[in-house]
């Protein structure tokens, strides 16, 4: 054989090696395409509740009344300048936990090699933390391509724990916590975890809710702050991920049962008691007579980890099959209305799916492209491989350089 022809044939091998590489990548995605629906939902559902709560955020039920009327309020309240329904620091914190977790399988993938997911997602938060600063630039040093959207440079009443805790430079843990904070603002952020990776196996799923509490415990301390977020993890994950036939409360009492297991040893007896004694609550009050405010009031406010998680999961089992009764319910007391918002619609969008979103939802919700964008992928993930020739020159932009499309 002469040298030109051995130089096509090895080009052709290689063209075939590329195709069969293309081919392998798109049956990734395809596998993960079955889950998209209830991706979207889970991201989009919190940003709704999100954006649904946020203008009650700091008002009591009687002022919310006066505001709303007697149901309280029931339809968003649009931003007088943009026409938009605008959520707070607990989606943005979201997106870039999304943005974080998608770093970090990037690296692993093409470097063959990848850290704990909350040192991404440290590094990700830290960059959030930059576009609450007054004059921050789109244009300065970054890794994660939601620094570059304009729109995600301001402030929304960042809870002050996560901005001190960021703001020391130091990455707090389980086993090493900065502070002693029981903040709902580790578990309102955690979501993405749970609708990205897809667990194989019981003790999967497990290490998925371990890695939740570790994310939320970069902030938050205390384990009241960050057990909450292992509980989300795993009902979320269930809805997303699971076979279809459990129902959300035996998803919570699964979630409930090894988070206690988990951190029998992290956390005190009285600690576990109190979650354990709000989620008993939480179930109890979902099958009561009685308003939802009223029995909001009875779980609490929710500007605690245990009380938030415990509100929406009331509101999920008590409106299991309606999101917006369930969104609407989760916002109207007297207490953290955007996070409880969030959480609740974390879990019935990640449930139902995007599709059992009504439509009013969806229109005039701010952001709604750059969180379609970031649902979808988080379900597909990088599908490339160290190794392989394969390139997706849209997913190395945005997650190995940092720019958005």
């Amino acid at each position: 054989m002469d040298m030109e022809a051995f130089l096509k044939r090895q080009e052709e091998f290689k063209r075939q090696a590329l195709e069969a590489e293309k081919e392998r990548a798109e049956r990734r995605r395809a596998e993960k395409r079955p889950y998209l629906n209830k991706i979207m939902g889970g991201l989009v559902g919190g940003a709704i509740g999100d954006a649904l709560g946020y203008p009650v955020e700091f008002s009591s039920w009687k002022e919310i009344q006066k505001e709303y009327g007697f149901e309280g309020i029931q339809k968003y309240d649009l931003d007088f300048e943009t026409g938009a329904a605008v959520f707070s620091d607990d989606t943005q914190m979201s997106l870039f936990t999304a943005n974080g977790i998608l770093i970090g399988e990037t690296h692993g993938h093409l470097k063959g090699i990848q850290g704990p997911i909350a040192n991404y997602v440290h590094t990700a938060y830290k960059e959030w933390l930059r576009t609450q600063e007054w004059g921050s630039d789109p244009r300065q040093d970054h890794h994660c391509w939601l620094y570059e959207i304009p729109d995600l440079h301001c402030d929304r009443a960042p809870g002050t724990t996560c901005l001190s805790a960021l703001r020391s430079g130091k990455m707090g843990s389980i086993d090493a916590p900065l502070n002693s904070s029981k903040g709902c603002g580790g578990v309102m952020r955690v979501a993405p975890l749970a609708l990205h990776y897809q667990p194989i196996s019981d003790a999967d799923r497990r290490f998925l809710d371990m890695d939740g509490a570790e994310i939320a415990a970069i902030t938050h301390g205390h384990p009241l702050g960050y057990i909450p977020a292992a509980i989300l993890t795993h009902i979320i994950s269930i809805g997303v991920y699971g076979d279809g036939t459990k129902s959300i409360l035996a998803a919570v009492d699964e979630a409930w049962a090894a988070a206690r297991d988990m951190f029998k040893e992290k956390a005190s007896a009285a600690d576990l008691d109190c979650m354990e004694s709000l989620i008993t609550k939480a179930r109890a009050l979902a099958d009561a007579e009685g308003s939802d405010e009223e029995h909001i009031r009875a779980i609490g406010e929710g500007w605690s980890g245990d009380e938030a998680l415990a509100i929406a999961v009331y509101c999920s089992l008590r409106y299991a099959d309606d999101f917006s009764k369930a969104v609407i319910a989760a916002v109207n007391h007297s207490g953290d209305s955007d996070s409880t918002g969030a959480i609740t619609g974390n879990i019935l969008g990640s449930w139902l799916g995007y599709d059992a979103i009504d439509e009013k939802w969806k229109t005039n919700l701010e952001m709604k492209g750059i969180l379609l964008e970031m649902a979808e992928d988080l379900c597909y993930g990088c599908v490339m491989y160290e190794g392989e020739n394969y390139v997706d020159e849209a997913w190395v932009r945005k997650y190995c350089e940092g720019h958005a499309g």
